[in-house]
Protein backbone atom coordinates (compact mmCIF):
# COMPACT_ATOMS: atom_id res chain seq x y z
CA UNK A 1 0.00 0.00 0.00
CA UNK A 2 1.21 3.49 -0.79
CA UNK A 3 -1.09 5.63 1.34
CA UNK A 4 -0.09 9.27 1.44
CA UNK A 5 0.15 10.62 4.94
CA UNK A 6 1.92 13.37 6.69
CA UNK A 7 4.20 10.78 8.29
CA UNK A 8 7.11 10.62 5.88
CA UNK A 9 10.35 10.98 7.81
CA UNK A 10 10.84 10.00 11.38
CA UNK A 11 12.91 12.07 13.80
CA UNK A 12 15.49 10.56 16.13
CA UNK A 13 12.74 9.86 18.63
CA UNK A 14 10.86 7.88 15.96
CA UNK A 15 7.87 10.23 15.72
CA UNK A 16 7.35 13.51 13.92
CA UNK A 17 4.96 16.22 14.93
CA UNK A 18 2.84 15.44 11.88
CA UNK A 19 2.58 11.71 12.63
CA UNK A 20 1.41 12.49 16.17
CA UNK A 21 -1.16 14.92 14.79
CA UNK A 22 -2.59 12.39 12.33
CA UNK A 23 -2.57 9.64 14.94
CA UNK A 24 -4.20 11.91 17.50
CA UNK A 25 -6.76 12.92 14.88
CA UNK A 26 -7.65 9.26 14.34
CA UNK A 27 -8.07 8.74 18.07
CA UNK A 28 -10.05 11.98 18.52
CA UNK A 29 -12.42 10.91 15.73
CA UNK A 30 -12.82 7.45 17.24
CA UNK A 31 -11.20 5.76 14.24
CA UNK A 32 -8.58 4.26 16.52
CA UNK A 33 -8.12 3.56 20.23
CA UNK A 34 -5.17 5.11 22.12
CA UNK A 35 -3.84 1.60 22.71
CA UNK A 36 -3.90 0.79 18.99
CA UNK A 37 -2.09 4.05 18.17
CA UNK A 38 0.55 3.33 20.79
CA UNK A 39 1.10 -0.20 19.45
CA UNK A 40 1.31 1.14 15.88
CA UNK A 41 3.89 3.76 16.80
CA UNK A 42 6.01 1.17 18.59
CA UNK A 43 5.82 -1.06 15.50
CA UNK A 44 6.69 1.93 13.30
CA UNK A 45 9.82 2.55 15.38
CA UNK A 46 10.89 -1.05 14.83
CA UNK A 47 10.05 -1.59 11.17
CA UNK A 48 9.71 1.89 9.68
CA UNK A 49 7.09 2.72 7.09
CA UNK A 50 4.18 5.09 7.24
CA UNK A 51 1.64 5.09 10.00
CA UNK A 52 -1.22 4.01 7.69
CA UNK A 53 0.79 1.06 6.40
CA UNK A 54 1.59 -0.04 9.94
CA UNK A 55 -2.05 0.27 11.04
CA UNK A 56 -3.23 -1.87 8.12
CA UNK A 57 -0.49 -4.43 8.76
CA UNK A 58 -1.56 -4.69 12.40
CA UNK A 59 -5.20 -5.05 11.24
CA UNK A 60 -6.19 -2.11 13.43
CA UNK A 61 -7.91 -0.47 10.48
CA UNK A 62 -8.53 -1.38 6.85
CA UNK A 63 -6.79 0.19 3.87
CA UNK A 64 -10.04 1.80 2.73
CA UNK A 65 -10.67 3.24 6.23
CA UNK A 66 -7.16 4.71 6.33
CA UNK A 67 -7.71 6.32 2.93
CA UNK A 68 -11.09 7.76 3.96
CA UNK A 69 -9.66 9.13 7.20
CA UNK A 70 -6.64 10.60 5.44
CA UNK A 71 -8.89 12.32 2.93
CA UNK A 72 -10.85 13.94 5.74
CA UNK A 73 -7.65 14.87 7.56
CA UNK A 74 -6.07 16.46 4.49
CA UNK A 75 -9.42 17.81 3.24
CA UNK A 76 -9.01 15.95 -0.07
CA UNK A 77 -11.94 14.23 -1.74
CA UNK A 78 -11.76 10.43 -1.72
CA UNK A 79 -13.10 8.23 -4.47
CA UNK A 80 -14.02 4.54 -4.61
CA UNK A 81 -12.94 2.82 -7.81
CA UNK A 82 -15.17 -0.25 -7.40
CA UNK A 83 -16.95 0.25 -10.71
CA UNK A 84 -14.11 0.63 -13.19
CA UNK A 85 -16.63 0.94 -16.01
CA UNK A 86 -17.48 4.42 -14.68
CA UNK A 87 -13.93 5.61 -15.50
CA UNK A 88 -13.53 7.60 -18.71
CA UNK A 89 -11.06 5.33 -20.52
CA UNK A 90 -10.13 7.97 -23.11
CA UNK A 91 -9.20 10.48 -20.41
CA UNK A 92 -7.40 7.80 -18.38
CA UNK A 93 -5.23 6.80 -21.33
CA UNK A 94 -4.00 10.37 -21.74
CA UNK A 95 -1.65 9.46 -18.90
CA UNK A 96 1.01 6.97 -20.05
CA UNK A 97 0.92 3.62 -18.27
CA UNK A 98 4.54 4.03 -17.10
CA UNK A 99 3.65 7.24 -15.24
CA UNK A 100 0.43 5.75 -13.83
CA UNK A 101 2.31 2.71 -12.54
CA UNK A 102 5.30 4.65 -11.23
CA UNK A 103 3.27 7.13 -9.17
CA UNK A 104 0.26 4.84 -8.46
CA UNK A 105 -2.32 7.16 -10.00
CA UNK A 106 -5.02 6.97 -12.64
CA UNK A 107 -7.10 9.45 -14.61
CA UNK A 108 -10.80 8.92 -14.03
CA UNK A 109 -12.60 11.73 -15.87
CA UNK A 110 -13.06 15.48 -16.41
CA UNK A 111 -14.87 18.21 -14.49
CA UNK A 112 -15.04 21.94 -15.27
CA UNK A 113 -11.99 21.81 -17.53
CA UNK A 114 -9.86 19.86 -15.06
CA UNK A 115 -8.67 16.27 -15.34
CA UNK A 116 -9.71 14.21 -12.32
CA UNK A 117 -6.81 12.08 -11.10
CA UNK A 118 -7.09 9.44 -8.36
CA UNK A 119 -3.78 9.02 -6.55
CA UNK A 120 -2.60 7.00 -3.58
CA UNK A 121 -0.10 9.68 -2.45
CA UNK A 122 -1.59 13.18 -2.85
CA UNK A 123 1.42 14.85 -1.22
CA UNK A 124 3.79 13.53 -3.88
CA UNK A 125 4.60 16.88 -5.53
CA UNK A 126 6.73 15.24 -8.24
CA UNK A 127 3.80 13.07 -9.33
CA UNK A 128 1.38 16.00 -9.50
CA UNK A 129 3.86 18.17 -11.43
CA UNK A 130 4.66 15.31 -13.85
CA UNK A 131 1.07 14.64 -14.88
CA UNK A 132 0.26 18.38 -15.04
CA UNK A 133 3.13 18.92 -17.49
CA UNK A 134 2.24 15.76 -19.44
CA UNK A 135 -1.45 16.62 -19.78
CA UNK A 136 -0.83 20.37 -20.27
CA UNK A 137 -4.04 20.90 -18.37
CA UNK A 138 -4.94 21.61 -14.74
CA UNK A 139 -5.67 18.54 -12.63
CA UNK A 140 -7.79 17.92 -9.58
CA UNK A 141 -6.32 15.39 -7.19
CA UNK A 142 -8.53 12.82 -5.46
CA UNK A 143 -7.53 10.12 -3.01
CA UNK A 144 -8.00 6.37 -3.58
CA UNK A 145 -6.49 3.17 -2.21
CA UNK A 146 -3.42 1.80 -3.93
CA UNK A 147 -5.14 -1.54 -4.44
CA UNK A 148 -8.09 0.04 -6.27
CA UNK A 149 -5.76 2.15 -8.43
CA UNK A 150 -3.60 -0.81 -9.40
CA UNK A 151 -6.64 -2.79 -10.45
CA UNK A 152 -7.97 0.18 -12.43
CA UNK A 153 -4.59 0.52 -14.19
CA UNK A 154 -4.78 -3.13 -15.22
CA UNK A 155 -8.29 -2.74 -16.62
CA UNK A 156 -7.60 0.58 -18.39
CA UNK A 157 -4.37 -0.38 -20.11
CA UNK A 158 -4.83 -4.13 -20.58
CA UNK A 159 -8.55 -4.91 -20.76
CA UNK A 160 -10.78 -6.65 -18.24
CA UNK A 161 -8.21 -9.28 -17.34
CA UNK A 162 -4.68 -9.38 -18.64
CA UNK A 163 -4.18 -13.14 -18.53
CA UNK A 164 -7.61 -13.94 -19.93
CA UNK A 165 -7.11 -11.47 -22.77
CA UNK A 166 -3.76 -13.04 -23.61
CA UNK A 167 -5.43 -16.44 -23.73
CA UNK A 168 -8.13 -15.12 -26.08
CA UNK A 169 -5.55 -13.48 -28.31
CA UNK A 170 -3.53 -16.68 -28.51
CA UNK A 171 -6.58 -18.82 -29.29
CA UNK A 172 -7.80 -16.41 -31.96
CA UNK A 173 -4.35 -16.46 -33.55
CA UNK A 174 -4.35 -20.26 -33.65
CA UNK A 175 -7.90 -20.40 -35.03
CA UNK A 176 -6.92 -18.08 -37.87
CA UNK A 177 -4.04 -20.37 -38.88
CA UNK A 178 -5.93 -23.65 -38.36
CA UNK A 179 -6.44 -25.79 -41.43
CA UNK A 180 -9.89 -26.98 -42.43
CA UNK A 181 -9.43 -30.61 -41.52
CA UNK A 182 -12.25 -32.81 -40.34
CA UNK A 183 -10.03 -34.94 -38.11
CA UNK A 184 -6.67 -34.28 -36.51
CA UNK A 185 -4.06 -36.95 -36.15
CA UNK A 186 -3.63 -38.08 -32.54
CA UNK A 187 -0.05 -39.06 -33.26
CA UNK A 188 0.90 -35.43 -33.77
CA UNK A 189 -0.16 -34.37 -30.27
CA UNK A 190 3.17 -35.26 -28.64
CA UNK A 191 5.17 -33.20 -31.14
CA UNK A 192 2.68 -30.35 -30.93
CA UNK A 193 2.92 -30.40 -27.11
CA UNK A 194 6.43 -28.99 -27.52
CA UNK A 195 5.27 -26.18 -29.84
CA UNK A 196 5.54 -22.63 -28.50
CA UNK A 197 1.79 -21.80 -28.78
CA UNK A 198 0.81 -24.89 -26.76
CA UNK A 199 3.43 -24.23 -24.09
CA UNK A 200 2.34 -20.60 -23.89
CA UNK A 201 -1.34 -21.55 -23.68
CA UNK A 202 -0.75 -23.92 -20.74
CA UNK A 203 1.46 -21.36 -18.97
CA UNK A 204 -1.17 -18.63 -19.39
CA UNK A 205 -3.92 -21.02 -18.28
CA UNK A 206 -2.10 -21.78 -15.02
CA UNK A 207 -1.14 -18.14 -14.49
CA UNK A 208 -4.73 -16.98 -14.95
CA UNK A 209 -6.01 -19.64 -12.54
CA UNK A 210 -3.47 -18.75 -9.84
CA UNK A 211 -4.26 -15.06 -10.20
CA UNK A 212 -8.00 -15.82 -9.92
CA UNK A 213 -7.43 -17.81 -6.69
CA UNK A 214 -8.68 -20.99 -8.34
CA UNK A 215 -8.33 -24.27 -6.47
CA UNK A 216 -8.83 -26.54 -9.50
CA UNK A 217 -8.78 -26.48 -13.30
CA UNK A 218 -11.05 -28.92 -15.20
CA UNK A 219 -10.19 -29.76 -18.82
CA UNK A 220 -13.09 -31.69 -20.30
CA UNK A 221 -13.21 -33.06 -23.87
CA UNK A 222 -16.56 -32.85 -25.65
CA UNK A 223 -17.62 -34.44 -28.92
CA UNK A 224 -16.47 -31.54 -31.11
CA UNK A 225 -14.90 -29.13 -28.61
CA UNK A 226 -13.14 -28.83 -25.30
CA UNK A 227 -14.41 -27.17 -22.12
CA UNK A 228 -12.08 -25.59 -19.56
CA UNK A 229 -13.37 -24.45 -16.19
CA UNK A 230 -11.75 -23.30 -12.96
CA UNK A 231 -13.14 -23.57 -9.44
CA UNK A 232 -13.08 -20.25 -7.59
CA UNK A 233 -14.58 -20.03 -4.09
CA UNK A 234 -16.09 -23.47 -4.61
CA UNK A 235 -17.91 -22.64 -7.86
CA UNK A 236 -16.85 -23.56 -11.40
CA UNK A 237 -16.32 -20.75 -13.92
CA UNK A 238 -15.71 -21.03 -17.66
CA UNK A 239 -12.24 -20.29 -19.02
CA UNK A 240 -11.02 -19.70 -22.57
CA UNK A 241 -10.83 -23.10 -24.35
CA UNK A 242 -7.93 -23.88 -26.69
CA UNK A 243 -8.26 -23.81 -30.47
CA UNK A 244 -9.38 -27.17 -31.88
CA UNK A 245 -5.96 -27.75 -33.36
CA UNK A 246 -4.34 -27.43 -29.92
CA UNK A 247 -6.71 -29.56 -27.84
CA UNK A 248 -4.93 -32.91 -27.82
CA UNK A 249 -1.58 -31.16 -27.60
CA UNK A 250 -2.67 -29.23 -24.46
CA UNK A 251 -3.51 -32.51 -22.70
CA UNK A 252 -0.21 -34.01 -23.87
CA UNK A 253 1.68 -30.97 -22.60
CA UNK A 254 0.16 -31.31 -19.13
CA UNK A 255 0.98 -35.04 -19.07
CA UNK A 256 4.59 -34.28 -20.03
CA UNK A 257 4.87 -31.74 -17.19
CA UNK A 258 3.38 -34.29 -14.78
CA UNK A 259 5.75 -37.06 -15.95
CA UNK A 260 2.87 -39.29 -17.03
CA UNK A 261 2.83 -41.89 -19.79
CA UNK A 262 1.86 -39.94 -22.92
CA UNK A 263 0.91 -43.08 -24.84
CA UNK A 264 -1.45 -44.41 -22.15
CA UNK A 265 -4.92 -43.00 -22.76
CA UNK A 266 -7.02 -45.94 -21.55
CA UNK A 267 -6.23 -45.83 -17.81
CA UNK A 268 -6.40 -43.07 -15.16
CA UNK A 269 -3.06 -41.55 -14.21
CA UNK A 270 -1.82 -39.26 -11.44
CA UNK A 271 1.11 -36.89 -11.42
CA UNK A 272 2.31 -33.52 -10.16
CA UNK A 273 4.57 -30.64 -11.07
CA UNK A 274 5.56 -27.22 -9.78
CA UNK A 275 5.13 -23.76 -11.24
CA UNK A 276 6.52 -20.40 -10.16
CA UNK A 277 4.30 -17.42 -9.39
CA UNK A 278 6.33 -14.42 -8.36
CA UNK A 279 8.71 -15.48 -5.61
CA UNK A 280 6.83 -18.60 -4.56
CA UNK A 281 6.53 -22.15 -5.85
CA UNK A 282 3.08 -23.68 -6.34
CA UNK A 283 2.39 -27.42 -6.42
CA UNK A 284 -0.03 -28.68 -9.07
CA UNK A 285 -1.53 -32.16 -8.64
CA UNK A 286 -2.81 -33.69 -11.86
CA UNK A 287 -5.33 -36.46 -12.43
CA UNK A 288 -6.44 -37.86 -15.81
CA UNK A 289 -9.56 -39.93 -16.45
CA UNK A 290 -10.55 -41.60 -19.75
CA UNK A 291 -13.97 -40.51 -21.05
CA UNK A 292 -15.86 -41.39 -24.22
CA UNK A 293 -14.46 -38.29 -25.96
CA UNK A 294 -10.89 -38.44 -24.65
CA UNK A 295 -9.01 -37.80 -21.44
CA UNK A 296 -10.41 -35.45 -18.83
CA UNK A 297 -7.72 -33.63 -16.83
CA UNK A 298 -8.15 -32.05 -13.41
CA UNK A 299 -5.35 -29.96 -11.95
CA UNK A 300 -5.47 -29.18 -8.22
CA UNK A 301 -3.58 -25.98 -7.42
CA UNK A 302 -1.90 -26.07 -4.01
CA UNK A 303 -0.71 -22.54 -3.31
CA UNK A 304 0.87 -22.61 0.15
CA UNK A 305 1.46 -18.85 -0.07
CA UNK A 306 -2.28 -18.23 -0.41
CA UNK A 307 -3.14 -20.23 2.72
CA UNK A 308 -2.13 -19.06 6.17
CA UNK A 309 -2.09 -21.98 8.58
CA UNK A 310 -2.85 -19.87 11.62
CA UNK A 311 -5.47 -21.24 14.00
CA UNK A 312 -6.30 -17.73 15.24
CA UNK A 313 -7.21 -16.62 11.71
CA UNK A 314 -9.24 -19.69 10.75
CA UNK A 315 -12.54 -17.99 11.50
CA UNK A 316 -13.46 -19.81 14.72
CA UNK A 317 -15.74 -17.96 17.08
CA UNK A 318 -13.75 -16.94 20.20
CA UNK A 319 -15.34 -19.42 22.63
CA UNK A 320 -14.96 -22.31 20.16
CA UNK A 321 -11.35 -21.35 19.42
CA UNK A 322 -10.49 -21.45 23.13
CA UNK A 323 -12.17 -24.82 23.49
CA UNK A 324 -10.42 -26.19 20.39
CA UNK A 325 -7.04 -25.10 21.77
CA UNK A 326 -7.80 -26.75 25.12
CA UNK A 327 -8.69 -30.03 23.42
CA UNK A 328 -5.56 -29.84 21.22
CA UNK A 329 -3.48 -29.41 24.37
CA UNK A 330 -4.62 -32.76 25.77
CA UNK A 331 -1.80 -35.34 25.62
CA UNK A 332 -3.83 -38.16 24.06
CA UNK A 333 -7.06 -38.92 22.26
CA UNK A 334 -8.48 -38.61 18.73
CA UNK A 335 -9.66 -35.41 17.03
CA UNK A 336 -11.64 -35.95 13.82
CA UNK A 337 -12.46 -33.21 11.28
CA UNK A 338 -15.32 -34.27 9.03
CA UNK A 339 -16.83 -32.90 5.84
CA UNK A 340 -16.89 -33.45 2.07
CA UNK A 341 -13.96 -32.86 -0.29
CA UNK A 342 -13.10 -29.18 -0.53
CA UNK A 343 -14.62 -28.19 2.81
CA UNK A 344 -11.32 -27.01 4.32
CA UNK A 345 -10.53 -30.05 6.47
CA UNK A 346 -6.84 -30.14 5.51
CA UNK A 347 -6.42 -26.43 6.21
CA UNK A 348 -7.93 -26.87 9.68
CA UNK A 349 -5.66 -29.83 10.46
CA UNK A 350 -2.52 -28.10 9.17
CA UNK A 351 -3.41 -25.04 11.25
CA UNK A 352 -3.80 -27.30 14.29
CA UNK A 353 -0.40 -28.89 13.58
CA UNK A 354 1.14 -25.46 13.23
CA UNK A 355 -0.32 -24.55 16.64
CA UNK A 356 1.03 -27.78 18.17
CA UNK A 357 4.45 -27.56 16.52
CA UNK A 358 7.11 -27.69 19.21
CA UNK A 359 10.80 -28.75 19.07
CA UNK A 360 10.15 -30.82 22.21
CA UNK A 361 7.53 -32.96 20.43
CA UNK A 362 7.83 -35.56 17.70
CA UNK A 363 5.06 -34.90 15.16
CA UNK A 364 4.58 -37.35 12.28
CA UNK A 365 1.99 -37.40 9.49
CA UNK A 366 0.68 -39.98 7.02
CA UNK A 367 -0.99 -38.35 4.01
CA UNK A 368 -2.25 -39.17 0.54
CA UNK A 369 -0.87 -36.99 -0.88
CA UNK A 370 1.22 -34.54 1.17
CA UNK A 371 -0.46 -31.26 0.29
CA UNK A 372 1.61 -28.72 2.21
CA UNK A 373 5.08 -29.08 3.63
CA UNK A 374 5.63 -27.94 7.22
CA UNK A 375 9.09 -27.48 8.73
CA UNK A 376 9.93 -29.52 11.82
CA UNK A 377 7.32 -32.19 11.03
CA UNK A 378 7.93 -35.68 9.60
CA UNK A 379 5.58 -36.19 6.66
CA UNK A 380 5.04 -39.53 4.89
CA UNK A 381 3.12 -40.06 1.67
CA UNK A 382 1.07 -43.21 1.13
CA UNK A 383 2.01 -45.36 -1.89
CA UNK A 384 -0.54 -48.11 -2.36
CA UNK A 385 1.34 -49.63 -5.32
CA UNK A 386 4.15 -50.73 -2.98
CA UNK A 387 1.74 -51.56 -0.13
CA UNK A 388 2.66 -48.45 1.83
CA UNK A 389 -0.86 -47.92 3.19
CA UNK A 390 -2.28 -45.79 6.00
CA UNK A 391 -2.41 -48.84 8.26
CA UNK A 392 1.17 -50.02 7.54
CA UNK A 393 2.54 -46.48 7.96
CA UNK A 394 0.65 -46.03 11.21
CA UNK A 395 2.07 -49.28 12.61
CA UNK A 396 5.58 -48.15 11.72
CA UNK A 397 5.04 -44.67 13.18
CA UNK A 398 4.05 -46.17 16.54
CA UNK A 399 7.58 -47.59 16.69
CA UNK A 400 9.04 -44.12 15.95
CA UNK A 401 8.34 -42.66 19.41
CA UNK A 402 5.68 -40.15 18.26
CA UNK A 403 3.88 -37.59 20.40
CA UNK A 404 1.37 -36.36 17.80
CA UNK A 405 0.17 -38.22 14.70
CA UNK A 406 -1.74 -36.74 11.77
CA UNK A 407 -3.58 -39.38 9.78
CA UNK A 408 -4.69 -37.93 6.43
CA UNK A 409 -7.94 -39.88 6.29
CA UNK A 410 -9.76 -42.69 8.06
CA UNK A 411 -10.56 -45.08 5.22
CA UNK A 412 -11.20 -48.43 6.87
CA UNK A 413 -11.73 -50.29 10.13
CA UNK A 414 -8.11 -51.42 10.41
CA UNK A 415 -6.74 -47.87 10.22
CA UNK A 416 -9.22 -46.60 12.83
CA UNK A 417 -8.47 -49.51 15.18
CA UNK A 418 -4.74 -48.72 15.09
CA UNK A 419 -5.51 -45.02 15.61
CA UNK A 420 -7.63 -45.86 18.67
CA UNK A 421 -4.85 -48.02 20.10
CA UNK A 422 -2.40 -45.18 19.53
CA UNK A 423 -4.66 -42.72 21.35
CA UNK A 424 -5.19 -45.12 24.25
CA UNK A 425 -1.41 -45.55 24.66
CA UNK A 426 -0.71 -41.85 25.12
CA UNK A 427 -0.65 -40.32 21.63
CA UNK A 428 -2.67 -37.46 20.18
CA UNK A 429 -4.14 -38.45 16.80
CA UNK A 430 -5.69 -36.03 14.30
CA UNK A 431 -7.55 -37.23 11.23
CA UNK A 432 -10.34 -36.55 8.71
CA UNK A 433 -13.53 -38.43 7.86
CA UNK A 434 -16.34 -38.01 5.32
CA UNK A 435 -19.77 -37.53 6.91
CA UNK A 436 -22.55 -34.94 6.68
CA UNK A 437 -22.23 -33.71 10.26
CA UNK A 438 -20.45 -34.43 13.53
CA UNK A 439 -22.93 -36.83 15.25
CA UNK A 440 -23.23 -39.01 12.13
CA UNK A 441 -19.46 -39.67 12.28
CA UNK A 442 -19.95 -41.77 15.42
CA UNK A 443 -22.70 -43.92 13.89
CA UNK A 444 -20.58 -44.38 10.74
CA UNK A 445 -17.61 -45.56 12.82
CA UNK A 446 -19.84 -48.01 14.73
CA UNK A 447 -21.27 -49.23 11.41
CA UNK A 448 -17.68 -49.93 10.28
CA UNK A 449 -17.49 -52.47 13.11
CA UNK A 450 -15.70 -50.49 15.82
CA UNK A 451 -16.63 -51.11 19.44
CA UNK A 452 -18.64 -48.21 20.97
CA UNK A 453 -16.78 -48.42 24.31
CA UNK A 454 -13.42 -48.00 22.53
CA UNK A 455 -14.74 -45.02 20.58
CA UNK A 456 -16.04 -43.48 23.80
CA UNK A 457 -12.62 -43.87 25.42
CA UNK A 458 -10.54 -42.54 22.55
CA UNK A 459 -12.54 -39.71 20.91
CA UNK A 460 -11.91 -36.16 22.18
CA UNK A 461 -13.62 -34.04 19.52
CA UNK A 462 -15.48 -34.33 16.24
CA UNK A 463 -15.51 -31.13 14.21
CA UNK A 464 -17.70 -30.81 11.12
CA UNK A 465 -17.08 -27.93 8.74
CA UNK A 466 -18.08 -26.36 5.44
CA UNK A 467 -17.05 -23.29 3.45
CA UNK A 468 -19.48 -20.51 2.50
CA UNK A 469 -18.71 -17.88 -0.10
CA UNK A 470 -17.88 -14.57 1.57
CA UNK A 471 -19.77 -11.47 0.42
CA UNK A 472 -17.69 -8.93 -1.47
CA UNK A 473 -17.34 -6.02 0.93
CA UNK A 474 -17.14 -3.56 -1.96
CA UNK A 475 -20.56 -4.22 -3.46
CA UNK A 476 -22.75 -6.04 -0.94
CA UNK A 477 -26.17 -4.44 -0.56
CA UNK A 478 -28.56 -4.37 2.42
CA UNK A 479 -31.84 -6.12 1.79
CA UNK A 480 -35.08 -6.90 3.56
CA UNK A 481 -34.96 -10.38 5.11
CA UNK A 482 -36.57 -13.05 2.94
CA UNK A 483 -39.45 -14.56 4.92
CA UNK A 484 -39.12 -17.94 3.20
CA UNK A 485 -35.38 -18.07 3.93
CA UNK A 486 -35.99 -17.09 7.57
CA UNK A 487 -38.51 -19.90 7.91
CA UNK A 488 -36.23 -22.48 6.27
CA UNK A 489 -33.27 -21.40 8.41
CA UNK A 490 -35.46 -21.44 11.54
CA UNK A 491 -34.53 -17.92 12.56
CA UNK A 492 -36.63 -16.08 15.13
CA UNK A 493 -38.05 -13.00 13.30
CA UNK A 494 -37.50 -10.93 16.47
CA UNK A 495 -33.84 -11.89 16.47
CA UNK A 496 -33.28 -10.69 12.91
CA UNK A 497 -35.45 -7.57 13.17
CA UNK A 498 -32.57 -5.29 14.20
CA UNK A 499 -29.93 -7.02 12.06
CA UNK A 500 -28.75 -5.85 8.64
CA UNK A 501 -28.94 -8.66 6.09
CA UNK A 502 -27.03 -8.34 2.82
CA UNK A 503 -27.36 -9.67 -0.69
CA UNK A 504 -24.72 -10.22 -3.39
CA UNK A 505 -24.59 -7.66 -6.20
CA UNK A 506 -21.35 -8.03 -8.18
CA UNK A 507 -18.65 -5.56 -9.17
CA UNK A 508 -15.23 -5.48 -10.84
CA UNK A 509 -13.53 -6.31 -7.54
CA UNK A 510 -15.26 -9.71 -7.34
CA UNK A 511 -15.52 -10.46 -11.08
CA UNK A 512 -19.24 -9.65 -10.90
CA UNK A 513 -20.00 -12.68 -8.70
CA UNK A 514 -20.88 -10.72 -5.55
CA UNK A 515 -18.53 -12.93 -3.53
CA UNK A 516 -14.81 -12.84 -2.78
CA UNK A 517 -13.14 -15.54 -0.73
CA UNK A 518 -14.78 -17.99 1.65
CA UNK A 519 -15.66 -18.16 5.32
CA UNK A 520 -15.83 -21.43 7.31
CA UNK A 521 -18.71 -22.67 9.43
CA UNK A 522 -18.27 -25.29 12.14
CA UNK A 523 -20.18 -27.81 14.21
CA UNK A 524 -18.43 -28.74 17.45
CA UNK A 525 -19.02 -32.05 19.18
CA UNK A 526 -16.69 -32.34 22.20
CA UNK A 527 -16.86 -35.82 23.70
CA UNK A 528 -17.39 -35.03 27.38
CA UNK A 529 -17.99 -37.42 30.26
CA UNK A 530 -21.79 -37.72 29.92
CA UNK A 531 -21.53 -38.19 26.18
CA UNK A 532 -18.79 -40.82 26.57
CA UNK A 533 -21.15 -42.82 28.80
CA UNK A 534 -23.97 -42.59 26.25
CA UNK A 535 -21.70 -43.62 23.35
CA UNK A 536 -20.36 -46.58 25.36
CA UNK A 537 -23.98 -47.66 25.99
CA UNK A 538 -24.59 -47.66 22.24
CA UNK A 539 -26.52 -44.37 21.92
CA UNK A 540 -27.63 -43.62 18.37
CA UNK A 541 -26.97 -40.60 16.21
CA UNK A 542 -30.27 -38.93 17.17
CA UNK A 543 -29.53 -39.21 20.91
CA UNK A 544 -26.00 -37.83 20.50
CA UNK A 545 -27.27 -34.91 18.42
CA UNK A 546 -29.93 -34.13 21.04
CA UNK A 547 -27.30 -34.15 23.82
CA UNK A 548 -25.10 -31.77 21.82
CA UNK A 549 -28.01 -29.35 21.33
CA UNK A 550 -28.86 -29.50 25.06
CA UNK A 551 -25.31 -28.45 25.86
CA UNK A 552 -25.56 -25.49 23.48
CA UNK A 553 -23.57 -26.83 20.53
CA UNK A 554 -25.40 -25.80 17.37
CA UNK A 555 -25.29 -27.43 13.96
CA UNK A 556 -23.76 -26.18 10.72
CA UNK A 557 -26.88 -24.23 9.84
CA UNK A 558 -26.73 -22.35 13.15
CA UNK A 559 -23.10 -21.44 12.46
CA UNK A 560 -24.03 -20.30 8.94
CA UNK A 561 -26.87 -18.13 10.25
CA UNK A 562 -24.44 -16.40 12.62
CA UNK A 563 -22.14 -15.67 9.66
CA UNK A 564 -25.10 -14.28 7.74
CA UNK A 565 -26.12 -12.02 10.61
CA UNK A 566 -22.53 -10.77 10.83
CA UNK A 567 -22.86 -9.61 7.23
CA UNK A 568 -20.28 -12.12 5.94
CA UNK A 569 -22.54 -14.18 3.67
CA UNK A 570 -26.09 -14.51 2.38
CA UNK A 571 -29.08 -16.64 3.32
CA UNK A 572 -28.88 -18.27 -0.13
CA UNK A 573 -25.32 -19.42 0.57
CA UNK A 574 -26.26 -20.86 3.96
CA UNK A 575 -29.16 -22.77 2.42
CA UNK A 576 -27.04 -23.93 -0.52
CA UNK A 577 -24.32 -25.42 1.65
CA UNK A 578 -26.33 -26.66 4.64
CA UNK A 579 -29.63 -27.65 3.02
CA UNK A 580 -29.05 -31.29 3.98
CA UNK A 581 -28.75 -30.46 7.67
CA UNK A 582 -31.58 -31.30 10.06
Amino acid sequence: MNIAETTYNKTNSGRTKESMLFGDWLVANQRLSPEQLHAALLEQNKTGGRLGEVLVRLEAITEREVTQALGEYLKIETVLLEDVSAINIQVARLIPETIATRFCLVGIGEDQGKVLVAIADPLNVVAVDTITVKLKRPVRIMLATARDIQRAIEVIYHGTDVQEQKLRDLVELEVSTEEDEADLEETSSVAEAEDAPVIRFVDLLLSHAVKSRASDIHIEPQEKSMSIRMRVDGMLQDMVPPARKMQSAVVARIKILSEMDIAERRLPQDGRFKIKAGNREIDVRVSTLPTIYGEKVVMRILDAGAVEHNLDKMGFEPHLLDQFKRILSQPHGIIIVTGPTGSGKSTTLYSALNYLRDPKKNITTVEDPVEYRLGGINQTQVKAEIKLTFASCLRAILRQDPDIILLGEIRDKETMEIAMKASLTGHLVLSTFHTNDAPSAISRLVYMGLEPYLLASSLNLILAQRLLRRLCEHCRQPMAPDEDAIRRLRIDPKEIANTTVYQAKGCNQCNNTGYSGRVPIFEFLPIERAMRDRIAQGAGEVDIRAMAREKGYGNLTDSGVRRMMQGLTTAEEVLRVTFAEE
